[in-house]
Parts: C-alpha cells; structure tokens; sequence
C-alpha cells in the first residue's frame, strides 16, 4: 500500500501538467478559429454594410418621387431603427443561451483519471 502512494504522489503531479497542457493546447485551437471566423465575418459585415448603404439611397431616392426627399429619409430610417430594435432582443437572446468555451476534452480527461486513481485506491 506504501508503494501504491509514493507512486500516486509521484505520478499525479505530472498527469495534472498533462492535463493543463491538454487545456491550454485546446483553448488556444478554439482561440484560433473563433478569431480567424470573427475576421471573416468582420469583413462580410463592411461589404454587407456598403451594399445596404447602396440600395437604402435606392429606396430614398424611389420614395422620393411621390414624397419630399426629407419624408422619404424619415421613413426609411424609422423601418431601420425598427429592425435594429428587433435583431438587438433576438440577438441578446441567443447570447444568453450560448455556452462558456470551456476546454471540455480536458474536463473530460480529468475526471477520467479522477475516476480512475479512487478506484484504484479503494482497491
């Protein structure tokens, strides 16, 4: 039994580096995709941005030949602030559902050897 604990003693300290390596290693990965992603989308909202730009002048500029030019602007902008309005509470409802980033394989690796070092020390 002596044995067994010198060896735990001995061994838990380097399997708690593994796993933070396994961690750190994980995190940075996700770090990784989650800011090449939020660079592409990023550039997809500029020219997303210039494109509704181009055809909100459009929209003036048709509306504009039945209404003054400053009616049409006004109505335009009340029906965008309307769907900023909207997308905002959909959008601050699916913040609130998303998870943490948590590095789940080293969570997960953890408990195994949790699991593992009581079973072999009730033995």
């Amino acid at each position: 039994m002596g044995e067994l604990v010198k060896q735990a003693t001995e061994q838990i300290p380097e399997l708690v580096r593994a796993e933070m390596r396994l961690a750190v290693a994980e995190m940075k990965q996700k770090g990784r995709h989650a800011g090449l992603g939020a660079g592409l989308f990023g550039g997809s909202g500029l020219m997303a941005l210039y494109g509704v730009g181009a055809l909100l002048a459009a929209v003036i500029a048709a509306l504009a030949l039945v209404l003054p030019v400053w009616a049409s602007a006004l109505i335009v902008g009340a029906v965008l602030l309307i769907a900023a309005a909207v997308l905002g509470l959909l959008g601050r409802s699916q913040v609130g559902q998303a998870e943490p980033p948590m590095p789940e394989q080293a969570i997960k690796s953890t408990r195994q050897d949790i699991t593992e070092i009581k079973e072999r020390a009730h033995r």
